[in-house]
């Protein structure tokens, strides 16, 4: 229970099931000062009070599970040492990834009980295949998406089939004070909300160039190179416009030579995502007509799967734009039922549709 109104309608509709449910708060640093403040929706010091206050309303037990090594450990550091490496990181993923369903779920089976409930929303049916939530704007199958099947063996997403004024409106009506509570979206362990001095105050500066794509000189320069991702377009401080008077963006990364190479939008289009590590909830014998999702809320696209080994490769039917390395991309499969995952991996490059050059990062502008 993070504190907000959708894990305690969760677990309140857990229990109207019929299941012996336990509440549990994860505690997740060590120095709570070091964490925002202010009841968020996750994971601040006033969110543990009311998740505990909701815990009492529905009449279960309550219970806070220290899990700041862990967290540190697969959530901060892996975050820290992606941006160092010229990747983005997706931290709410990798903690669903590591902690609510890896650490926790080790925990929780150890102690006898069944399965994790949370309140993502997602869909999960009596035939255990992902799939898509009713409420298409809050849907969070993507974040979901790098869990195994065995773990999703293990889960119970209660909201899957609800919209999300529907279930404040269902907290009203059983007391719970988070009814109204404002969503969470910012990064937990980033108090104040500035992830560019976050990341400088650990990595330190690392003072270097950024350079035009097309001419190859230098237009500006940089404090350290992990302070940029692919697209962005504001904060560049560029020195010199772009000849023909257009606005520059983030192609690549490099941090070999701690180089941010920029350059027109029309090179962002992708047509072709590579990616590692792929978790598959399908058999992928052949190539696969599907759709892919390669961010939080972005639109999905249709593509040609292929998994070969620890490598699964996505050939786009329409560019996409701006692809940085680190993201995850989702493999579905439109379904009546709510659109199916069959797979995920992390994307570790991507070709660019009008020069058919690859971007990787580490590596810049092959």
């Amino acid at each position: 229970m993070s504190g907000g109104v959708d894990s305690a309608v969760a677990a309140a509709r857990a229990v109207a099931a019929g299941h012996d449910v336990t509440g549990v708060h994860l505690a997740l640093s060590k120095n709570p000062q070091s964490y925002r403040t202010g009841a968020r929706g996750c994971c601040s010091r006033e969110d543990s009070h009311d998740a505990r206050r909701a815990a009492d309303v529905i009449g279960i037990p309550f219970y806070i599970w220290d899990m700041a090594e862990e967290f540190h450990a697969d959530v901060v550091e892996d975050f820290l040492s992606e941006y160092a490496a010229g990747r983005t990181p997706n931290p709410c993923l990798r903690c669903n990834e590591k902690i609510k369903f890896a650490a926790v779920l080790d925990r929780a089976l150890a102690l006898g009980f069944d399965a994790v409930v949370t309140g993502h929303y997602a869909r999960l049916g009596e035939d255990r295949v992902l799939r898509r939530a009713a409420d298409a704007e809050k849907d969070q199958s993507y974040v979901l998406g790098v869990l195994t099947q065995e773990q999703l063996d293990h889960a119970i997403f209660p909201l899957g089939d609800s919209l999300k004024a529907d279930v404040r409106a269902e907290a009203a009506a059983k007391g719970l004070a988070v009814a109204s509570k404002p969503d969470s979206h910012d990064i937990c362990f980033i108090a104040d909300g500035d992830t560019r001095k976050f990341l400088q105050e650990r990595l330190g500066e690392a003072p270097g160039d950024i350079v035009d794509s097309a001419t190859g000189e230098v237009v500006g320069s940089h404090d350290g190179a992990y302070a940029f991702t692919v697209g962005q377009r504001k904060g560049l401080a560029l020195g010199r416009p772009a000849p023909d008077g257009k606005p520059r963006y983030v192609l690549s990364i490099t941090p070999v030579t701690n180089t941010v190479t920029v350059g027109p939008a029309e090179a962002l289009d992708v047509t072709e995502v590579v990616a590692t590590r792929p978790i598959t909830l399908a058999p992928f014998d052949t190539e696969v007509e599907a759709q892919v999702q390669l961010r939080a809320h972005g639109e999905p696209i249709d593509a040609v799967i292929e998994i070969a080994g620890d490598t699964l490769t996505a050939r786009l039917r329409r560019p996409a734009r701006g692809i940085a390395a680190g993201q995850a991309i989702v493999v579905y499969r439109p379904d009546a039922a709510g659109d199916a995952v069959l797979a995920s991996a992390t994307i570790s490059s991507a070709t660019i549709a009008s020069a058919a050059t690859s971007v990787t990062a580490g590596s810049g502008v092959q």
